[in-house]
């Protein structure tokens, strides 16, 4: 009843157009999802983000949930949940992967999930990390830890939406570390992030990783540029 009459003076709205969202509805419409470009790439078995990385960072998988375009709905979602509060579009997104990848044999091995760290003043101004509940979500999908306690970011840097593959990778060379490398050792690692464009962060990312014995890394990601 409380409810009922709490949405009645303040409706919640589809963070992708908007419009009121009606009963059972969570986060994104229902028109909206079925209009989401999602890729498949777990279920047909592309390799277009192991292709993004090729040369420079091995992985045993990868996959991300969206294609992404500017001026689209996923770009809308993506720009919520990093600038405007909307912290649950990661949850959202999380459990849709999530769910996806208990499915597929090629992550029922994974040990860890682990997110693109950020910088703790971007974290301080931000309230979150956005990846974080896109995270545990999967994590908790695939009944497996996921821990903020293992890659850290070691200085803050200013948005990269705009910066080449060589600028990205000159800006993230030195940017991680890896602290307490024996809790991945012999372990099958899932890093998650929102995007790939030019791969430089994840990138970046793995080869720190790499510094630990023995270990496997997937990547997992919400979107990849068209």
């Amino acid at each position: 009843m409380f409810k009922s009459v709490l949405n009645l003076f303040f409706p919640k709205v589809c963070y992708a157009c908007f419009d009121i969202l009606v009963a059972n509805e969570d986060t994104i419409c229902v028109g909206c999802r079925n209009d989401l470009p999602v890729t498949n790439f777990h279920f047909n078995g592309n390799e277009r983000v192991a292709k993004v990385l090729y040369g420079r960072a091995k992985i045993e998988n990868g996959t991300a949930l969206f294609w992404f375009e500017k001026h689209s709905i996923v770009q809308t979602l993506i720009h919520g949940l990093k600038y405007k509060g909307y912290e649950h579009i990661g949850f959202v997104l999380g459990n849709w992967l999530g769910s996806e990848l208990t499915t597929i044999e090629a992550y029922k091995d994974i040990d860890l999930v682990i997110p693109v760290p950020l910088h703790k003043k971007k974290l301080k101004r931000r309230g979150y990390n956005q990846v974080a509940k896109f995270g545990q979500q999967i994590a908790r999908a695939l009944e497996i830890e996921y821990s903020e306690a293992v890659l850290i970011k070691t200085k803050d840097t200013k948005s990269q939406t705009t910066k080449s593959r060589s600028m990205r990778w000159q800006n993230n060379e030195t940017i991680f570390a890896i602290l307490n490398p024996e809790l991945i050792e012999n372990k099958h690692i899932l890093l998650v992030d929102d995007m790939i464009t030019t791969g430089a962060t994840l990138e970046a990312c793995i080869l720190v990783l790499n510094q630990a014995k023995n270990i496997k890394i997937s990547v997992a990601t919400m979107a990849i540029a068209v």
